[in-house]
């Protein structure tokens, strides 16, 4: 037999065993986990719903086989998050919340049915965005500054009404302090969800909403929003021409909104740190980032460690403002 023929066939054989050996290592590449669950608890067609879309396509075939988002709205977004209290800790339900309902509902709901620190475990950030306050057609169009609505708001009630998604959330807050820096005691109506909040603002139903700014962006172009100021140090790269509280006076700079993942509390590490691995790979996506772009949002990725103390340290700074306002919800 010649030597080469003897070449090629050890080559043939270490290839076969290369590939033998290989098997184990692709099957571990698989996920374990045949179909995952991102819980949301507010509304269809909203920015937090549809980041979580975008998420669940991003770690589609790395976390999990088939990832879904179960949207359960309802008591401010509380009912989700109860439901991801109470779900197996085995990775299969995660839940993607703004910050309000983690850091501030401690604060304003006396029998809330969790712990957001010991119910629940941070997985990863995925993006945060700016707060806007704008107004719609129920506002006389002299109303054209922050300015020129502090003082019609002082002409009635109705007036100083505004909407926002979830009652006791940092939107509706920006609004009772708004309210407050202008000597005038704001009524505020909570909705299941920014979106309804906004579709009732562009009917002419309500004067004003506070939400987080990618719930407006796609309803900008109609003309039929004014957006009087958004929150940040500086003005956001989304919507320019909108100034920032801190540029008019106003010192509610610092009320950004971020948005993370959750898993049952006794979820094991390694599920944890699997789960952030797949989110990591995701937020790296250019597809995903400009579509986190086009709904007002940054992405921002964190480790689990991270996303613990910043959520601890929020508790802890929104327990200052809600006694400061003295906002308890009844339900």
């Amino acid at each position: 037999m010649s030597s080469s023929l003897m070449t090629r066939r050890h080559a043939i054989a270490s290839i076969g065993m290369l590939a033998a050996n290989s098997l184990p290592a692709l099957a571990q590449a698989e996920p374990s986990i045949g179909l995952a669950t991102i819980v949301v608890g507010l509304a269809a067609g909203g920015a937090t719903d549809a980041a979580a879309r975008r998420l669940a396509e991003g770690i589609r075939g790395n976390y999990a086989k088939t990832v879904v988002v179960d949207n359960r709205t309802g008591a401010g977004a509380r009912l989700a998050i109860q439901h991801v209290k109470a779900a197996a800790p085995n990775g299969s339900t995660l839940l993607l919340t703004p910050a309000s309902m983690m850091a501030i509902y401690p604060h304003t709901y006396k029998d809330l049915a969790y712990d957001p620190v010991k119910d629940l475990v941070p997985v990863a950030m995925v993006s945060t965005s700016e707060l806007g306050y704008g107004v719609g057609s129920a506002v006389p169009e002299s109303v054209k500054t922050m300015a020129d609505y502090q003082a019609w708001i002082k002409t009635s009630a109705a007036a100083a009404t505004f909407g926002h998604g979830a009652t006791g959330s940092g939107p509706h807050f920006l609004g009772e302090l708004l309210g407050r820096m202008s000597g005038v005691k704001m009524v505020q109506a909570g909705y299941r969800g920014s979106q309804p909040a906004i579709l009732d603002l562009l009917g002419g139903h309500i004067p004003a909403v506070a939400s987080p700014l990618g719930e407006f962006l796609p309803h900008m172009k109609s003309g039929k929003i004014r957006m009087l100021a958004v929150t940040g140090n500086a003005r956001s790269r989304f919507l320019p021409e909108a100034p920032t509280f801190k540029e008019l006076g106003i010192a509610l700079s610092d009320m950004t909104e971020w948005f993370g993942v959750f898993a049952p509390a006794g979820t094991s590490d390694k599920l944890v740190q699997q789960a952030n691995a797949a989110i990591k790979v995701a937020l790296t996506n250019p597809e995903l980032v400009n579509a986190y772009g086009h709904m007002g949002m940054e992405t921002v990725w964190s480790s689990s460690v991270d996303l613990s103390v910043r959520l601890k340290s929020d508790i802890e700074r929104w327990r200052g403002v809600v006694k400061q306002i003295g906002f308890t919800a009844q339900s």
